[in-house]
């Protein structure tokens, strides 16, 4: 049985990452999570592997959490939430900082922590046809466990405006705002994916670890100070997932119906 991240690796040592949940447009469980973190670590062990694809099978990139996911979320308390958004502060800390390229191959929708996972690559390339959405507000919650690494690729004022409203926006207005740096037709993904390959595979690993490195500090961004960030975000998400607007909210999309504070 596949499992829901699947690992290739070609004879140029570029490695690709499918999330693979394509009938639930790749949303992520706690096991999605795992296995990802698990590849992750994997990859940064072999030298073999000169850069990372990260891309969704089938329609969607990812859409964020999944029903199932967000309905224990809902049922869960405190104490438990925080635990659970700590394993995923954890892999979006480890995409963001591998020492290695990381290209998001974005072929559809992206949804909440879909956004953090692009947000955490080097490059992204993605479809005009993709659909975003920076939603947790419509559900009384917040972007917390994402919100550094957003922040960091579309900058402070767009990412005020799109925390706030959950507004749907399109691949042209990803690529504007900086979460794509490549916005192209279906048709032309994978050769644009390839010649920013073929670009990239001309430098040297250990100037590219290094390079990476030196821009996300120059950034004041660092594993260390991430950490730090991730646990008080991991607190907020937490704390507003077992609040009284959070599970209304919660209850409310499960449920398909409107939150009280629509009226």
């Amino acid at each position: 049985m596949a499992g829901k991240v699947l690992l290739h690796t070609d004879e140029r040592g570029v490695a690709t990452l499918t999330l693979n949940r394509p009938k639930l447009h790749n949303a992520f469980d706690s096991d999605l999570i795992a296995e990802l973190t698990a590849k992750l670590d994997e990859l940064n062990r072999d030298e073999k592997v000169r850069a990372v694809v990260l891309t969704g099978a089938g329609q969607s990139f990812c859409a964020g959490a999944d029903l199932n996911w967000m309905r224990g979320m809902v049922e869960a308390g405190e104490e438990e939430n925080l635990a659970d958004a700590k394993l995923l502060a954890k892999l979006l800390r480890k995409l963001n900082f591998l020492p290695k390229p990381v290209l998001a191959r974005v072929n559809g929708a992206a949804f909440g922590g879909g956004i953090g996972l692009i947000a955490c690559c080097d490059i992204a390339i993605g479809v005009e046809q993709a659909k975003f959405s920076l939603s947790e507000v419509k559900l009384g919650l917040a972007p917390a466990t994402i919100a550094p690494y957003v922040v960091a690729a579309i900058g402070l004022r767009q990412a005020r405006r799109l925390f706030i409203n959950g507004e749907i926006f399109t691949g042209k207005e990803a690529e504007r705002v900086g979460l794509l740096h490549h916005c192209v037709e279906a048709e032309a993904l994978d050769e644009t994916l390839d010649r920013t390959l073929h670009l990239l595979l001309k430098g040297g690993p250990t100037a590219q670890s290094e390079s990476k490195a030196l821009a996300l500090a120059t950034a004041g961004m660092t594993p260390d100070s991430t950490e730090r960030k991730d646990a008080a975000n991991a607190a907020l998400i937490a704390r507003l997932r077992v609040s009284d607007e959070g599970q209304e909210g919660l209850g409310a999309f499960l449920e398909k119906r409107k939150p009280n504070w629509i009226k």
